[in-house]
């Protein structure tokens, strides 16, 4: 082997080594994404919706039932009048023409021509008011299933969010939605339509010519054959690209959420490629089902032409013999061309059906998921909050399997400033959350003021408790906007005063509009220490009982962190204050400094004490952090 070959070797294993770590956080998505294409896969095998979509669906057209069965009325009339225009054509033929041909009245035809202008209109009218009612019923349904699933997604806990991921979630507002949409807009119009068009044209012909009507009947076999072969073959090809599709949107957003860390480390030939490998897969899926519709609808073309041509010869035959009139003959031509249209509409449908059964499924499947963080159903109000905070026997573990937290035992006074120091892992940020509430515990109690967490309204303890970490997230709007957050409808007055209060005032007077600029798409107008700012102000202006700051100046630079921590000193007066942190700058201030070690207080006191304490833990770190500033 040359070296050229080795290092072309070596480049490869490379990239798949490059192709698994990226494809890594995708894992979860791609099981989530086979485990739903199972269910779909039972659903369709059992020929009916779940009854939690069968309910979901019923749920969202129960306002408009009375509606939708005038929509039916309406189809139904529609497709009457449509069925009507062979057969008028047939009467026209063989009783409106002769008597004009002998020299006779042609009342008759002239009659005929008026049923068949009249007929028309009928469908023409009764076509137009089925797609703008059906249009304004279904833009409604969609509309209140959009709310009820962004008002769900907000509802639902950190743990759900943590495990759902973002493609996930972002596929269930766009993919599923429009599923359903596609059948909603076209799909059940075009069922009934082909139901009614085979079923009608069927007796027709079985009533206007016995024997022809039989013959025309031959080739109905062989399409559903066809029909089965293809939507076995279809549901297949399908569930291959809904897969292949979800794959796209991960990787495509993943990468465009880490599109600074794509760029910075010179990645995006690698996320190509990747992306590349996902996107042929969904290319690959989607000619197949191009393959089986080439396929397809000749077909039903193929054996609809045979049996017109066989119609043709048998029925002009008869003509012929004087045993059928030419009316007749041309009606079952006119009807035939009626009969095999609507298997293809019958393919189509039991795609669009597959598709919006399946999304139908998902949707009902997350609006049933139930949060972990639920409300009481019996609350203990709690107006005022003093910041009492208590873990009575704790325990925690975010996968059964590893424990974070063995069984925790800490009271913090109301109004006393707590530091929580420790190495990574230590379960500093865990306790945050926990005082959150964004999770529960798994064992024990966590008590605000002498009353589990769990026992409370969730406005009354996010109004108590509020939580401040190192990437608080800003929203689209004004600087002022963002700081109005932390108490919707607050004057301009309040919010100013909050800037001063942490010293944010100073740069954002600076700014050309002042409190009224645009922060950009995520705050990306300011640099890390404003937004920590901007966040510390919004926190102010919630004025909670209990205030929480989780590696909350870690962005901030030297000038920036002593302007808050100025600014700290007067935000955490008269409130109970949990401080984490690995600038022991900031741990200075605290009245109460903890030093944890898998889950468990190991040293408890003052900074100073601590600090004397030459063999402590507390002491090492805080030499460290001198020496790292000398």
């Amino acid at each position: 082997m040359t070296a050229l070959d080795q290092h072309e070797n070596r480049r490869r294993d490379d990239l798949d080594r490059d192709r698994r770590a990226s494809e890594r956080t995708g894992v979860e998505e791609w099981r989530g994404v086979a485990a739903e294409h199972n269910d779909e896969m039972a659903d369709r095998a059992s020929g009916f919706l779940k009854k939690r979509s069968r309910a979901l669906l019923v749920d969202l057209l129960r306002p408009y039932l009375k509606v939708v069965w005038l929509l039916i009325a309406v189809v139904v009339v529609e497709n009457a009048a449509r069925l009507s225009i062979p057969w008028l054509v047939q009467r026209g033929i063989d009783f409106g023409i002769p008597p004009l041909l002998a020299g006779g009245s042609g009342t008759a035809l002239y009659e005929t021509i008026g049923l068949m202008l009249g007929a028309l209109v009928v469908q023409t009218i009764s076509r137009v008011y089925f797609l703008r009612e059906s249009g304004r019923v279904g833009q409604k349904v969609l509309l209140e299933l959009r709310r009820r699933l962004f008002v769900h997604f907000q509802k639902l806990d950190v743990k759900f969010h943590d495990r759902y991921t973002t493609g996930r979630v972002v596929s269930r507002l766009t993919n599923d939605i429009d599923a359903i949409m596609e059948l909603l807009a076209g799909g059940f119009d075009g069922l009934v339509t082909a139901v009614l068009t085979m079923v009608g044209v069927g007796v027709l012909l079985l009533t206007m010519d016995f024997k022809l009507g039989a013959v025309c009947l031959i080739g109905f076999p062989i399409l559903m054959l066809l029909v089965r072969w293809f939507s076995r073959a279809s549901s297949l090809t399908y569930r291959r690209v809904r897969e292949s599709s979800a794959l796209v949107i991960v990787q495509f957003i993943e990468t465009m959420t880490g599109i600074r860390a794509v760029q910075s480390y010179r990645r995006e030939p690698r996320n190509a490629e990747i992306f590349s490998g996902v996107a042929h897969r969904y290319q690959d899926a989607n000619v197949k089902s191009f393959r089986l519709v080439a396929i397809f609808m000749p077909g039903v073309r193929l054996v609809g032409n045979v049996t017109i041509g066989i119609v043709l010869l048998y029925g002009g035959w008869r003509v012929m013999q004087g045993e059928m009139t030419v009316g007749v003959l041309t009606a079952f031509l006119l009807y035939l061309r009626m009969f095999f249209e609507p298997m293809q509409e019958i393919s189509q449908f039991y795609n669009t059906f597959q598709s919006a059964s399946a999304a139908l499924e998902k949707l009902s499947g997350v609006l049933e998921e139930d949060p972990t963080v639920r409300e009481p159903e019996r609350p203990v109000p709690l107006p005022h909050a003093r910041g009492t905070l208590r873990f009575d026997d704790v325990t925690f573990s975010y996968v059964p399997e590893r424990t974070v937290l063995p069984g925790l035992d800490l009271c913090i006074p109301a109004g006393q400033t707590v530091a929580l120091v420790g190495t990574t892992g230590a379960g500093k940020t865990t306790i945050a959350k926990l005082m959150s509430r964004f999770y529960d515990p798994t064992g024990g109690e966590v008590l605000l003021d002498g009353v589990d967490l769990r026992q409370l309204r969730d406005t009354d303890l996010r109004r108590a408790v509020v939580m401040v970490t190192q990437e608080n997230f800003m929203f689209d709007g004004s600087i002022g906007s963002n700081i109005e957050f932390g108490k919707p409808g607050a004057g301009q007055a309040e919010i100013e005063r909050a800037a001063r209060a942490v010293g944010a005032h100073e740069f954002i007077a600076e700014l050309p509009e002042g409190y009224a600029t645009d922060v950009g798409k995520r705050g990306a107008r300011l640099s890390a220490g404003q937004k920590q700012l901007v966040a510390f102000a919004r926190a102010f202006l919630a004025d909670p009982a209990v205030l929480i700051l989780d590696e909350a100046t870690s962005s901030l630079d030297v000038p920036s962190e002593r302007l808050v921590q100025q600014a700290l000193r007067t935000i955490l007066a008269d409130r109970t204050a949990v401080i984490i942190a690995h600038r022991l700058s900031t741990v200075d201030i605290a009245d109460r400094v903890l030093v944890l070690e898998h889950g468990r207080v190991i040293e408890d006191g003052t900074p100073s004490d601590l600090v004397d304490a030459d063999d402590g833990q507390y002491a090492s770190l805080h030499r460290a952090w001198r020496e790292s500033l000398a």
